[in-house]
């Protein structure tokens, strides 16, 4: 049995959060091709440049991304150590007996 410590329930938290919402998903759906810069990405989500960047933010806050600058450009990657993560963490839930587990303690 895995318990999982405070600190890694924030950070799944804070993955999640990163990935509750569409265009965060479509961000990290175009970054498993690879790596790409963030006119590429404004191009191919069609979403205005300051709100792509908020997004991005979010993403490289929860730890999900790295961004390398290059020039005036910036350019985006998935970071595999949390998607590997994130597997593991997504793993750890999955029901651990057979069949459902009544209780005996009564609620009062």
């Amino acid at each position: 049995m895995v318990l999982l410590m405070p600190k890694d329930l924030t950070r799944a938290a804070r993955w999640f959060h990163a990935l509750s919402d569409a265009t965060r998903l479509q961000i990290i759906e175009r970054l498993s091709d690879g790596e790409q810069c963030v006119c590429d990405l404004t191009d191919m989500l069609a979403t205005p440049q300051p709100l792509l960047s908020f997004h991005l933010k979010t993403l490289k806050d929860a730890g999900m991304l790295t961004d390398r600058r290059e020039g005036r450009w910036v350019y985006y990657s998935l970071r595999p150590q949390a998607i590997e993560e994130l597997e593991r963490f997504i793993g750890s839930l999955k029901p651990r007996g057979r069949g459902l587990r009544v209780s005996l303690k009564r609620c009062e």
